[in-house]
């Protein structure tokens, strides 16, 4: 107390100071009553004077005048420095914690009501770095067990740092050491307080702080990922602070995980990185040597799933590209002055990026490129898509200076365009367009071009097909029929029988024609070779409606009404193409497939087209090649023929090739030969000639001239093991025997009915009514004949057969059987009767003979 009396006894002094010391001596006598407490060995006792103290401290009035204000701090000051703060720094470590708290608050207080808050520093940071660190904070925990203790240690030194502000610096040591290990504090809160902290220390003391402000980066990082989102802002924020008022050099370890944060679930913490990045793209002192390095961080945010956030990063890049062609406005004078219009065909015209963020895309763009596609490969599929979501957003800047990296660019846009996800694909084949608007498609053709020939795949071909949307229509015409010529090669359109592969081939198409519009006319026929293609493989996997309506598209860029039409025009070169390989076809020719959509979409078209598709089906239906081949032909054939009046003889021609088809079609393939596929193509051959016969083309000699020839044939297809060959054998005979009008050769006509009754004893009862029916219309050919006396032995033969089957156990079969014996009764029906009668009592029911009776009694008397 001797030193705080003292100045009474010295020489006068003026009204204020002489007050000043009043004051301080009152307040040195009140606080000596109160000190030895804070020495107690009671802890009751401590905290009984600690109590005190704060009383003391607060019964200031709460609003004094300014000068009496401070008039009661510099009285404040000496006591203060030289009497409290000592004795409650040391109460920092009573071993009570409410004393410490008690402490705590004291300091606070204190400070507050110091007149200079910068004489404690000394004393107060080492102290507070004593109870906040520890030699190894990752292991062993700080001095400061109690977690809010701590929390109120970090808002001491905080409270310090704002009142004393710039002489901090030489205590920096003792502040950094604290908050160095409260940013690793298990306290969420404290990291907060820490991280505010740090950021007011370096605010306070810059022209010191970025000599030591490196060794805040590695706590800081650790706590980036915090599992707190608030502890994750913070750090964010601090980080920004700490790097732009200290040392730059931190920026490398501390993009990483900014990057990263960029992925972070919570908007508040992207929106975080987004303000930082942009506001160290606009004041960070080096920030020119880093533009490559933010600049991907911030046009990142370009497309955050929040709007908020990605107009925010829009806003700030504008801001950088305004500042920087400001301070680079010498360099630019030229395209400042002769700024031309946006591009043409520039995707936004509207929104183009200013000049100076277009400048710093494409001055960066070397730098950026080899980072976004290593990262467009990796194995996150998060980073795989924020990266294509970066590609666009330079491409879209760089604009037609990225020519320069395209083949870098297209080899990415290859590999990245192969990826599962959705997400990326679609960014990707973004990129693709933009490329394609900005740069001269005789360039990117050169390129693509030439890897597709290399290797085509799905990917390749959709990136061509990005391409192409994305080119202005007068770029690309003169290119149309180089790209339409590629994707015909076989090699190209038949490269991959992966439905993907097809879907990205008919993208090209697509692309072609709805850009080239009235330029693919030059192309048409190539176009169209490539969409047969495509519903050849690839129209029963799903691709066949999409396919159709690129038909109808092509067809009305070539002025046509209908894909009719279409084939029409061009359905000549289509069988020209198809017939220059048809020598080496087999059951798997991708050519059989392609003929197969040319007869089908043709229509009437194939009426003019007989000459040429004649030969190609003489020529592959022969019995030497490949069977495979030969059974899908006959179903393709057959397809054909059901509708003969609106396709093969559309326009009547189709006699002139009759003979051709049954001696070099038919005839060979229904001539018996061992084996289960010559009984298959057997069958194919018999419904094709069906299909023939039953279309309603041909005239009813037409159809005897054909009889003629292929009656022998049919009629040992009735021996056939399939049950169908059998049927449709049946038919055809019923149906030669009811258009033959001339005159019966009998050796030939009676060797028919035979062959029939054997199928009444056919294990199909379809087989035995179509054969039945057959037999109804032989006699009636029979009783048209003028000389059926000479078939009365065959007749007879026949009628004996017949009421056999008239008791089978089916009742279908008697049913048919009995109206063919009513049929054929009016031949002899005397001698019908004679059979029915013997063979009445034979019969489990007579019922069907009586009936057959009673309509002969009913038959008028022979004349």
């Amino acid at each position: 107390m001797a030193a705080l009396v003292a100045p009474e006894a010295a020489a006068p002094r003026g009204p204020t100071e002489a007050g000043e010391t009043t004051q301080a001596a009152e307040l040195s006598r009140s606080l000596s009553r109160l000190l030895p407490g804070l020495e107690a060995d009671s802890k009751l006792g401590r905290r009984r004077a600690l109590e005190a103290l704060q009383r003391a401290l607060e019964a200031a009035p709460p609003e004094e005048p300014a000068a009496d204000a401070d008039a009661a701090a510099a009285a404040f000051q000496g006591p203060w420095v030289q009497l409290l703060l000592p004795r409650l720094l040391r109460r920092l470590a009573d071993p009570a914690e409410g004393c410490r708290a008690l402490a705590v608050r004291l300091l606070g207080l204190g400070l507050r009501r110091a007149a200079r808050p910068r004489d404690a520093l000394p004393r107060l940071l080492p102290a507070l770095a004593a109870r906040l660190a520890s030699s190894e904070p990752a292991r062993r925990p700080p001095p400061e067990a109690c977690e809010e203790l701590r929390l109120a240690l970090v808002q001491l030194l905080g409270l310090a740092v704002r009142l004393a502000g710039a002489a901090v610096a030489p205590y920096l040591d003792d502040a950094l050491r604290a908050l160095r290990c409260a940013l690793l504090d298990p306290f969420a809160a404290v990291r907060r307080e820490s991280c505010e902290c740090a950021a007011g220390l370096a605010r306070a003391t810059p022209d010191h702080f970025h000599m030591q402000s490196e060794s805040l980066i590695g706590p800081l990082m650790q706590s980036v990922s915090h599992q707190h989102w608030k502890v994750r802002v913070a750090v964010i924020e601090a980080t920004g602070t700490v790097i732009q008022l200290g040392s730059a050099r931190s920026l490398d370890d501390v993009l990483p995980h900014f990057a990263q944060r960029l992925f972070d679930d919570v908007p508040q913490v992207r929106q975080a990185v987004t303000r930082v990045v942009g506001a160290w793209l606009l004041s960070l002192r080096d920030r020119y040597s880093f533009f490559h390095k933010l600049i991907p961080l911030l046009l990142s945010s370009f497309h955050d799933e929040f709007p908020e956030i990605a107009c925010e990063a829009s806003s700030l890049w504008e801001q950088v590209g305004l500042q920087w062609q400001t301070e680079n406005e010498d360099d630019l004078k030229d395209k400042l002055d002769f700024a031309g219009p946006p591009p043409a065909h520039h995707p936004s015209p509207g929104s183009r990026p200013g000049l100076g963020c277009r400048e710093l895309v494409f001055r960066n763009l070397s730098k950026i490129l080899p980072a976004i596609c290593h990262d467009i490969t990796d194995w996150v599929v998060g980073t795989r898509v924020k990266s294509a979501q970066l590609l666009a957003v330079l491409l879209l800047h760089a604009e037609d200076h990225v020519t320069q990296h395209l083949e870098p660019v297209l080899r990415t846009l290859l590999h990245a365009c192969a990826d599962e996800e959705v997400a990326v694909v679609s960014n990707c084949t973004r990129s693709a367009e933009l490329v394609g608007t900005f740069v001269n498609p005789e360039v990117f053709l050169k390129l693509i071009l030439s890897t597709l020939r290399k290797s085509p795949s799905p990917s390749g071909l959709l990136v061509l097909a990005s391409l192409i949307r994305g080119c202005p229509r007068e770029a690309l015409q003169p290119h149309v029929k180089v790209i339409a010529t590629e994707l015909a090669q076989a090699h190209i359109c038949q490269g991959s029988e992966n439905s993907l592969y097809g879907e990205r081939l008919l993208q090209c198409v697509q692309a072609v024609v709805s850009v080239g519009r009235e330029d693919c006319r030059r192309a048409g026929e190539l176009l169209l070779e490539v969409l047969v293609t495509v519903l050849a493989l690839w129209g029963p996997s799903g691709l066949g409606d999409k396919a159709q309506e690129t038909l109808a598209e092509l067809a009305a860029v070539e002025g046509m009404d209908s894909t009719q039409d279409l084939f029409r025009a061009h359905v000549s070169p289509l069988l020209e193409w198809l017939a220059a390989s048809h020598q080496d076809w087999t059951g798997h020719s991708v050519e059989l497939l392609q003929l197969d959509v040319v007869l089908t979409y043709s229509g009437p078209a194939l009426g003019d087209a007989l000459p040429q598709l004649v030969p190609i089906l003489r020529s592959c239906l022969q019995p030497a090649r490949d069977p495979a081949m030969r059974l899908k032909l006959f179903s393709t054939l057959t397809g054909v023929l059901l509708g003969a009046p609106e396709t093969v003889d559309s326009q009547g021609q189709l006699h002139g090739h009759l003979d051709t088809l049954a001696q070099d079609v038919f005839v060979p393939n229904l001539q018996w030969r061992a084996g289960r596929t010559a009984a298959a193509i057997r069958t194919a051959a018999t419904s094709g000639l069906w299909a023939l016969v039953s279309s309603g083309a041909l005239s009813g000699g037409q159809i005897q001239d054909m009889q003629e020839t292929l009656m022998p044939q049919i009629l040992t297809t009735l021996e056939e093991d399939s049950q169908m060959t059998r049927l449709i054998s049946c038919r055809i005979i019923n149906l030669f025997l009811k258009t033959s009008n001339g005159v019966i050769d009998p050796d030939k006509f009676i060797k028919i009915y035979p062959e029939l009754l054997k199928r009444l004893d056919d294990v199909s009862n379809d087989v035995r009514l179509a054969a039945t029916s057959a037999l109804v219309t032989w006699l009636q050919r029979v009783q048209s004949e003028a000389s059926k006396c000479c078939y009365q032995s065959s007749v007879r033969h026949l009628y004996r057969e017949l009421l056999v089957y008239l008791d089978d156990p089916e009742r279908a079969i008697q049913d048919a059987v009995l109206e063919a014996l009513k049929a054929g009764s009016a031949l002899f029906p005397d001698l019908l009767v004679k059979e029915t009668e013997a063979v009445l009592h034979k019969h489990r029911s007579p019922a069907y003979c009586e009936q057959l009776l009673q309509h002969l009694q009913a038959l008028p008397p022979a004349q």
